[in-house]
C-alpha cells in the first residue's frame, strides 16, 4: 500500500469514527416547537431572599452553614456597617459580619426540606427594616456525579473508545507491516 492509498484509509476511518461518535439529535414523542420550562442546571446551594423598598438581603445555605449578603436595593452596593438579626422558621441564628455586607453564620441542624420562614431586621445607622420571605428547602439532590446521564450515554462513550482504539491499533499493524514488507513511507 502506497503513501497516499494509506493517508485515505486514515481520513476514511477518521471519517467513520466521527460518524459513529457524533450524537444524532433525536426528537422525542412530546419534542414540540413551543416554550418547554426552564430546568435548573448544575447543582446550586439553597438559597433565599427578602427584600425592601431600601435592602435586599441573600442568604446561601450549605449544611449548617450559612453566608448572608446584604445590599442596598437601588445600587445593588453591599450595606456598610450594618447589623443583622435573621430567623429562620422561627429560630435566632447568630450572624458576624466576615466583609462589608456579608455576614457569616451556623445553622443549629440541617434545614428539613419545606417552606421556612426568614424575617431579617436589619440596622445599618440611622435606617432600620424587616425583611420577610420564605426559604423553599429543596429536596436532597440526587448523586451530583450521574446527574442527567443514563447508561446509555455512558455506554456510547464507551463503545466509541474501544472502536478508536481498534482503528488505532489496526494503523498500527498496517503501518509496521509495510515497514518491514520494504515499502516506503
Amino acid at each position: 500500500m502506497n503513501k497516499s492509498n494509506t493517508t485515505l484509509a486514515a481520513l476514511g476511518l477518521l471519517a467513520l469514527l466521527t460518524a459513529l461518535v457524533a450524537r444524532p439529535a433525536i426528537a422525542d414523542d412530546g419534542h414540540g416547537h413551543d416554550s418547554a420550562p426552564v430546568a435548573a442546571g448544575g447543582s446550586a446551594l439553597p438559597r433565599f431572599s427578602a427584600v425592601s423598598e431600601a435592602f435586599e438581603l441573600v442568604g446561601v445555605v450549605s449544611g449548617t452553614h450559612l453566608t448572608v449578603y446584604l445590599d442596598r436595593f437601588d445600587d445593588n452596593a453591599p450595606v456598610k456597617d450594618a447589623n443583622v438579626e435573621l430567623e429562620l422558621g422561627g429560630a435566632k441564628v447568630a450572624l458576624a459580619r466576615s466583609a462589608e455586607g456579608e455576614f457569616e453564620g451556623k445553622l443549629a441542624h440541617a434545614l428539613q426540606p419545606g417552606v421556612v420562614a426568614v424575617t431579617a431586621t436589619v440596622v445599618a445607622g440611622s435606617e432600620s427594616d424587616i425583611l420577610a420571605g420564605d426559604f423553599v428547602v429543596p429536596a436532597a439532590a440526587t448523586a451530583a456525579s450521574a446527574e442527567g446521564r443514563g447508561w446509555r450515554s455512558y455506554a456510547a462513550w464507551t463503545a466509541a473508545a474501544a472502536v478508536a482504539l481498534a482503528a488505532l491499533a489496526w494503523i498500527g499493524r498496517r503501518a509496521a507491516g509495510t515497514r518491514r514488507a520494504g515499502g516506503t513511507a
